[in-house]
């Protein structure tokens, strides 16, 4: 039967353009470019008759000539800057939990979703992204010590959101968790654990470490603030772990530690056991994050968590929503909630 007869079926291969397709199905060539990219735009029973349609007759899209049309490639970028720690990896516990929330909601908008790892050494490393790759939007996980690069760049291109810390002025959108009310819990829930000799293991480069560092000096009380420690260290596993057996070989009286990342607790964990230091009797450690791995240490972490499938959503809200047009959205901080568990 040929293509455009009364019960609309085509046979396999006469149906070669978006125009074929439509005049088969009875509606114009556009609701034919969405129906088959599945937009929301098109209600399902229509876009399911016009995929059937495309299917039966052997029509498939083009996904060059797609993005030549719509100037769309249907691509989002997931961009993790490692301008402070180059040494990091994406096996990193908190970045595979944010990878797998944000690959399920780009997934499921029908959008693929490219990874880049980036070692930030030009100033215009974003805008080379965006250029050699068409993508239609960027989500970036950390704002690093890139802060000036993100501020200039998001000044022109808008479908940006930053998993990150708020900052007043900023031209990009954020999404985070409230850094320094999270340092205030870490703080309380030491003090009101009896502990007086305090550290925080952090790099404050980064602006999240920072307001996590701020809220956790600012709620101590005046005697144990005078006398707390920052520990400068990378995130890395192994090189967090060599840092921290020699602080507390060196500071045996410290008896409580914030880590800026679970990760960090986590070797500051391990440090403590080859120091010959019982957790949580001799020391207290509180970690940031809440990963999966936090409850399956030995003893389980005690944290602060931070709602990332929550964050990862908003994120993905934001960004399809700017990638539609509108930017009426907002950046959105979440609250933490203390997780007491065996390390403190």
């Amino acid at each position: 039967m040929k293509a455009g007869s009364e019960d609309g079926q085509a046979p396999r291969g006469e149906l070669r353009t978006l125009k074929d397709v439509a005049r088969v199905a009875g509606v114009s060539a556009a609701t034919v470019s969405r129906s088959l990219a599945n937009s929301d735009l098109i209600p399902l029973a229509t876009r399911e008759r016009i995929q059937q349609i495309a299917s039966e007759g052997g029509f498939s899209v083009n996904p060059a000539g797609r993005m030549l049309r719509t100037r769309q490639s249907h691509t989002v970028a997931l961009v993790l800057p490692l301008g402070h720690e180059t040494q990091q990896h994406l096996y990193d516990p908190f970045f595979m939990a944010m990878l797998a929330y944000l690959a399920d909601n780009v997934s499921r908008r029908h959008y693929d979703l490219l990874l880049r790892r980036v070692e930030a050494t030009e100033k215009d490393w974003l805008k080379q992204i965006v250029e050699a790759t068409r993508v239609d939007g960027l989500l970036v996980i950390g704002q690093s010590d890139q802060g000036e690069v993100l501020q200039r760049f998001g000044e022109s291109y808008k479908p940006l959101v930053v998993w990150g810390q708020w900052q007043d002025g900023q031209t990009y959108l954020t999404v985070g968790a409230d850094n320094v009310v999270g340092g205030r819990l870490a703080a309380e829930h030491l003090v009101a654990r009896g502990r007086k000799r305090l550290a925080f293991f952090g790099n404050i480069d980064v602006p999240e470490f920072e307001a996590r560092y701020a809220g956790f000096r600012d709620a101590l009380p005046n005697d144990i603030r005078e006398q707390h420690i920052h520990v400068p260290i990378h995130l890395t596993s192994e090189d967090s772990y060599l840092a921290a057996v020699r602080f507390l070989q060196i500071n045996p009286s410290i008896d409580g530690v914030f880590a800026a990342s679970d990760v960090v607790a986590m070797s500051v964990i391990r440090a403590a056991v080859a120091c010959g230091i019982s957790v949580p009797d001799g020391l207290s450690v509180v970690g940031f994050d809440d990963v999966p791995l936090a409850s399956q240490c030995n003893p389980p972490l005690t944290t602060i968590r931070q709602d990332l499938e929550q964050g990862a959503a908003l994120m993905c809200d934001l960004l399809f929503n700017r990638m539609r047009g509108d930017f009426g959205g907002q950046s959105s901080r979440l609250e933490p909630t203390l997780v007491f568990r065996g390390s403190s």
